[in-house]
């Protein structure tokens, strides 16, 4: 398995940091006291290391919290697992019986919070530094804007108003502060993205893959439009990546999320994740993302917790052929004795794992090569995390070109996502030719549901397009418009003492 060298080492000595004085400083209890003392010697490019470390942590993008809240509210997620186990996140998020109590819903505030407080010592460091202007403290200066915005958008889209904090956080008052609006929220992720682009490299060199860019700040904050319907400025962001000429779709779709497509020409921003001989069974230089979604079996079918499954309407969401979902959906053979069907044959192996009543599909992106479990474990901890990737970009364009009436350039940025994924099949998936805008729309939105499945974004596109109900209805769900934005966490509330007040309805 080819060693990633930068990341290795930055994972590595992340983790020192991590499980030193920095991590403990940043696990406080809000009402404690913090102090420089409490990592002494944590340089700035330590802290931003560090950083890395914590955003593929469990509770942000690779376990339970991180998934329910992404992905299990849509349609076409579900927790998994079996009914007794996390039943309470069955209700929660595929039923939307919200509860400000939720234990994964604090750990996701948590977890988004801690990184935003690291992020502003960061920036915090770097202003008082009499080298504020070297090349490496400028492009320090972007990843930790890049971060801050990031969870900043991971709240604002979840919870919607939320505390802005852009101070180094000394004592715990000063992040005890009152909610901002989802406008005033939004205005700072564009002043930290903007700011992010000027810093960012359009490369690193090959040392430091992994490291943010120019073209994931630009990613990220035409996401951030996209949230907001703003097609022109969604528009601008998404082409500008496009004409770069960076990024391309040269590596087939089965091929993707497998090792052999990690930080391929379509990657824009990946979490890096490793594992080593003397570290088999160690996350710490790893992350969760697949033993929590790993198929929940037994023997070799063993290889992982079975949370977030796809549905049935995930299942017939694809179009006859498409390739996309043998690379998206694992399916499972009741027994061996059942024969190979087309909703069979990409059972790996010709095995069965398990069935389950909670999900009609395992997530096969988060899937794990049987000959590196074998060397490693079977839990995948070394599968990078893919968090924006070119389709993603190539679909905004899609969508805002024909928003903004740009019929014919939207159908372009359709076809090229579409003929990635039909590859050599000549006879599936056949190029949308009308340009009727409301034609368009629909096939840009099925679009996305599919090149897209089972990554975090489904239930938000329901959301911003304004057909939450009438989809998650129509799936049984319980979903009502409150629903779109989460209770604060009620463990928030009370350490508040009164400054944070719950969202309404809650």
């Amino acid at each position: 398995m080819k060693i990633k060298k930068y990341i290795l080492s930055l994972l590595i000595g992340a983790t020192a940091l991590s499980f030193s004085a920095c991590n403990d400083f940043l696990d406080r209890d809000p009402l404690g006291q913090f102090t420089e003392d409490d990592a002494p010697n944590a340089l700035v490019g330590g802290k931003m290391y560090n950083v890395y470390y914590l955003m593929r942590g469990y509770d942000i993008t690779a376990g339970i919290p991180a998934f329910m809240i992404h992905m299990v509210r849509s349609e076409d997620s579900e927790k998994g697992s079996d009914a007794g186990d996390g039943g309470e996140q069955a209700a929660m998020y595929d039923d939307f019986e919200y509860t400000a109590s939720n234990g994964p819903l604090g750990a996701y505030w948590s977890q988004n919070y801690k990184i935003i407080y690291q992020c502003n010592e960061i920036l915090d460091d770097i202003e008082k530094s009499e080298n504020k202007d070297d090349t490496e403290n400028i492009r320090t200066k972007g990843e930790a804007l890049f971060f801050r915005a990031y969870c900043y958008f991971n709240l604002v889209r979840a919870f919607g108003e939320v505390p802005l904090v852009t101070i180094k956080v000394v004592e715990a008052s000063d992040a005890n502060v009152p909610k901002t609006t989802a406008e005033k929220i939004y205005e700072q992720i564009d002043k930290d993205l903007t700011t992010a682009e000027d810093c960012l490299p359009l490369r690193w060199n090959s040392d430091y893959t992994g490291r943010v860019t120019w073209g994931a700040a630009r990613s990220l904050h035409a996401r951030t439009y996209m949230m907001r319907n703003d097609w022109d400025n969604m528009y601008t962001a998404s082409t500008e990546v496009i004409n770069s000429g960076i990024y391309n779709l040269n590596t087939p779709v089965d091929k993707v999320f497998t090792v052999e497509g990690e930080n391929c020409g379509e990657s824009i921003f990946e979490l890096q994740c490793e594992a080593t001989d003397a570290m088999k069974e160690d996350g710490s230089i790893g992350s969760q993302f697949c033993q929590v979604q790993g198929v929940r079996g037994a023997g070799d079918w063993d290889l992982g917790w079975g949370w977030h499954m796809a549905t049935t309407l995930m299942g017939k969401a694809y179009e006859p052929g498409d390739p996309r979902k043998n690379a998206t959906l694992l399916y499972f053979r009741h027994s061996n004795d059942d024969p190979i069907t087309p909703e069979n044959t990409n059972t790996p192996y010709g095995e069965s794992p398990v069935s389950t009543a909670m999900g009609a599909y395992f997530n096969k992106k988060a899937y794990t090569d049987p000959a590196l479990r074998r060397k490693y474990t079977r839990m995948g901890f070394w599968v990078n995390i893919r968090l924006i990737r070119y389709p993603d970009v190539l679909l905004m364009a899609a969508e805002s070109a024909n928003e903004k009436g740009l019929m014919g350039e939207a159908s372009g940025y359709l076809e090229q996502v579409r003929a990635h994924a039909r590859g050599t099949l000549t006879n599936v998936l056949p190029k949308v030719e009308s340009l009727d805008q409301s034609v368009l729309r629909e096939a840009i939105r099925h679009e996305r549901r599919v090149e897209l499945g089972l990554e975090p974004d489904r239930f938000y596109d329901l959301v911003r397009w304004g057909i939450a109900q009438e989809v998650l209805q129509a799936a049984g769900k319980n979903y009502q418009p409150k629903n779109a934005l989460l209770p604060l966490p009620q463990t928030e509330i009370d350490k508040s003492n009164g400054v944070l007040i719950q969202n309404p309805d809650y």
